[in-house]
């Protein structure tokens, strides 16, 4: 017999890094694979001008992403390796744009063992998504509506589960406009088929975010306020943990403001509309949660480049987590029109 218990536990462990309490199922659906998204501190939601965008905001699917392809690998934590692959293509004028995507998560080789401890050979782990999404203008206003459709699997050794879930997004886009504003609720959902008797929640997120070109420098700002389903988001660092004079653990109060920073995701592009850029950003709850009081770890900060070749642009993002795990995504962007822009 198999250790159930033990297959279960290295799952959840994986995956809860990535969702506020770490209690919900198909967590590896809010970990961006987008190399520029990941520059711009993780969660930015108004790249309307990237093909990768629609996989977390499918308010942004528009015209000109037609036949553009993408594909992104993602250097994880603890040998853990992401990747997705992106696509668009304009039906007609009448119609619109189609966006479809594919996102997965390979955690690599397992050791099996059986109830007292002996191996009994190894075992694999996958997660996959499958989207597609569309979106529309609001009777001629500057305002756009779209929604994904996403089919999602899970396996761990012989256990699989399943599930389907929505986003719904809302973005206002002009682009005479120096600012884009948008609102998403993602991972609207149902888990199918579970684990085990348990049915679990899907991770859902609610955000929303901006950004403002300014107008005499080359410089883009990103802002989003993510999981405002959720107000208190907080988890206590223990390296913040104090002792007494009598022995005791005490760990710090976090207080209102702290919790508020702890929704905010930043980022900045340099020359964003230059063949040439370069990325930065900074997540606040991943920079309060990870870092170490002893030694300034950086951890929260993000920084890339995008460059781009003709009809192909290669985007880098450095993700600093811990001084123990560092992640780095690649992002390879494909312009297969047969206009030259």
């Amino acid at each position: 017999m198999r250790n159930t218990l033990l297959i279960v536990i290295i799952f959840t462990s994986t995956l809860s890094f990535s969702q506020v309490g770490g209690e919900r199922i198909f967590n590896f659906l809010n970990v961006s694979t987008s190399a520029r998204q990941a520059a711009l501190g993780g969660e930015a939601l108004t790249l309307y001008d990237d093909i990768n965008q629609p996989l977390w905001n499918p308010s942004t699917i528009n015209k000109e992403m037609d036949n553009q392809l993408s594909a992104s690998y993602v250097d994880f934590l603890a040998d853990i390796s992401y990747g997705s692959v992106s696509f668009a293509h304009l039906i007609n004028r009448r119609f619109g744009t189609l966006h479809a995507g594919i996102t997965y998560v390979d955690f690599g080789k397992f050791i099996a063992a059986d109830e007292n401890g002996v191996e009994t050979g190894t075992f694999k782990a996958r997660d996959l998504a499958f989207s597609i999404g569309y979106a529309r203008q609001i009777a001629r206003s500057d305002f756009y509506a779209g929604i994904n459709v996403k089919l999602i699997s899970s396996s761990i050794e012989n256990f699989t589960s399943s599930g389907a879930a929505l986003d719904v997004g809302f973005t206002y886009f002009n682009d005479t406009k120096p600012y884009i504003f948008t609102a998403v609720i993602r991972n609207v959902g149902y888990q199918i088929s579970v684990f085990d008797e348990i049915r679990e929640p899907l991770p859902l997120e609610i955000a929303v975010g901006a950004s403002y070109k300014l107008e005499n420098v080359p410089l883009q700002w990103h802002i989003t306020l993510n999981n405002l389903q959720r107000w208190n988001i907080s988890k206590k660092n223990p390296s913040d943990s104090q002792t007494t004079i009598g022995g005791d653990t005490s760990n710090n109060t976090i207080s209102f403001v702290g919790n508020t920073f702890r929704h905010i995701v930043v980022g900045a592009e340099f020359f964003p509309d230059k063949g040439f850029n370069l990325r930065l950003g900074y997540n606040f709850r991943r920079g309060r949660e990870l870092r170490l009081t002893e030694s300034r770890t950086f951890a929260g900060l993000t920084a890339g480049f995008g460059l781009k070749m003709g009809k192909l642009k290669l985007n880098y993002a450095f993700s600093k987590f811990h001084p123990a795990s560092n992640t780095n995504t690649f992002t390879l962007n494909i312009d297969l029109s047969k206009e030259t822009y």
